[in-house]
């Protein structure tokens, strides 16, 4: 899985709401995007250099103003006092190995969540996605990598479909934490790919390889799990309504949402449940086949300890043996010891030992 170390120590000993950037550096300047909306019309510009605050003076319009990038501390820093964002709110949106969460300052809410996509091969993309959600307005905080899930919402603002150019900017954050989750369930169809694959190999030819893929499955879903439990709290707790800034109707959305959540929960635990009886199974199979083969080595050996005896007992170096001038004792001997032989590998057959 494609993901940056975060070190967390780099902010050791410093102020609470010191801003710090925590996660991948982007090679590229940060990109704002503000669309602004009602029923009647809709308003894309993109914002190279912030040299003004944004104002959502007109409670008709609906503002989105998406950030891509957070490595350039001073913007981030601007646009936070644009909108009055209070300074821990920055130090998170900054540190982006943040579990999801919901934080409510009155004014706005502060939703932090992961975005996740299938990257290259087998990997999972992910990205933090913070949002924050005011009466007529809502800010995306994204970390910059490229690409992200939210053009479907995009075309829909543009084109005037559905609800969304009628309904708040609660409804906005709605379908942008709604795409977020659906494309969970992308991801995880890949991953079920995957572990059918190597079911069927663990069945048929497990190897070292084998195990590799299971650890590293394993360790994805692990990674899946943190992603995902603690959005059911999030969503839970917005469904409640506790703030004003979510209406009625938005809420039965979320709750949507919140179900789809605990559908992808549930197939994670299936999934590590399947993965660790895989794990299971290739370890009882590589111990019935070590089995088998200790199995076969001791008939083996067992065959011929009665000959080698004989051997062993006509190859002492003593002059005088009994049949040591027998004219037929080498053909005789020989004659013993494949009898002997084949009498045992009829009795282990038929005590099925072979």
């Amino acid at each position: 899985m494609g993901r940056v170390v975060k070190e967390r120590s780099v902010k050791s000993g410093l102020l609470p709401g010191t801003l710090v950037h925590i996660g991948e550096k982007i090679d590229r300047e940060i990109k704002i995007t503000v669309t602004d909306y009602n029923e009647a019309h809709c308003e894309e510009k993109e914002i190279n250099a912030l040299k003004e605050c944004f104002y959502h003076t007109d409670p008709s319009i609906i503002s989105w103003i998406n950030v891509e990038g957070l490595h350039e501390i001073e913007v981030i820093q601007q646009v936070g006092e644009c909108e009055g964002l209070h300074p821990l709110v920055l130090e998170d949106i900054l540190n982006t190995d943040q579990r999801p969460k919901l934080e409510d300052f009155g004014e706005y809410l502060y939703i932090v969540l992961k975005m996740l996509r299938k990257g290259e091969g087998t990997d999972i993309a992910t990205e933090q996605v913070s949002l924050i959600l005011g009466v007529n307005f809502v800010i995306s905080f994204q970390e910059g990598i490229k690409g992200d899930v939210f053009d479907p919402i995009r075309e829909r603002i543009r084109n005037g479909k559905g609800k969304l150019r009628s309904m708040g900017a609660d409804y906005l954050a709605y379908s942008l934490m709604d795409a977020i989750v659906d494309n969970y369930f992308v991801v995880l169809e890949a991953t079920e790919e995957r572990i059918e694959q190597l079911e069927e190999e663990v069945m048929v030819s497990p190897s070292a390889e084998t195990v590799r893929k299971l650890h590293k499955l394993k360790r994805d879903m692990i990674f899946l799990r943190k992603a995902v439990w603690p959005l059911r709290e999030v969503l839970s707790a917005m469904t409640r309504r506790e703030s004003k800034l979510i209406s009625d109707q938005v809420a039965l959305y979320l709750r949507d949402v919140y179900d789809h959540v605990i559908q992808v929960i549930d197939i994670i635990e299936v999934s590590r449940d399947i993965l660790s009886g895989m794990l299971d199974i290739y370890l009882s199979s590589m111990s019935n086949r070590l089995n088998e083969v200790m199995k076969f080595l001791t008939v083996i050996g067992t065959i011929f300890m009665p000959l080698t005896f004989l051997v062993g007992v006509y190859g002492m170096n003593f002059k005088y043996l009994p049949e040591l001038e027998w004219h037929y004792g080498y053909y005789a001997v020989w004659i013993f010891m494949v009898a002997l032989s084949a009498a045992m590998i009829l009795y282990f057959k038929r005590k099925r030992w072979l």
